[in-house]
């Protein structure tokens, strides 16, 4: 991998710091990847990466490594979307794209994430912990069948 970099800003600063376009037309290719589906299309997926903080780790003009924030900019920020290329797994891509979104978002108060247990570890290493709370969601689906 030769660079991580914020996905939006349009300038790379050198080859092993964070790249500054914007991966709209990658994303979908590294999501199909990990086994994610994500139905937005490329403008909707603009729109998403900026509405918050995102990361990319790059090798050439190939997106290998993701992850983005939604955040108030002050006292919450939901970590989302990490994700790293098979190939590159387990060699500090994913490190690298966290340590780079932490430093971005360091004045939220309060940062969190969900994750599956068998990456847990990967999360606590990068200072996260488990907590006692409940993670509830609610799909568009379920919403309408609620009568809304």
């Amino acid at each position: 991998m030769r660079r991580v970099r914020d996905p939006r800003r349009g300038r790379d600063r050198d080859k092993n710091s964070p790249r500054t376009d914007h991966p709209a037309e990658e994303c979908p290719r590294l999501y199909e990847h990990v086994g994610w589906s994500r139905a937005a299309n490329e403008e909707e997926l603009r729109e998403v990466l900026e509405a918050g903080q995102a990361v990319g780790a790059w090798d050439g003009e190939r997106l290998v490594g993701f992850v983005r924030t939604l955040s108030d900019g002050h006292l919450a920020a939901y970590v989302e979307d990490v994700m790293v290329h098979q190939d590159y797994r387990r060699s500090g891509v994913g490190d690298r794209i966290m340590s780079r979104l932490l430093r971005e978002i360091k004045r939220s108060a309060n940062v969190s994430l969900f994750c599956e247990r068998p990456v847990a570890r990967f999360y606590e290493r990068n200072g996260f912990r488990a907590t006692s709370y409940v993670l509830m969601q609610r799909s568009v689906e379920e919403g309408q069948h609620a009568g809304e």
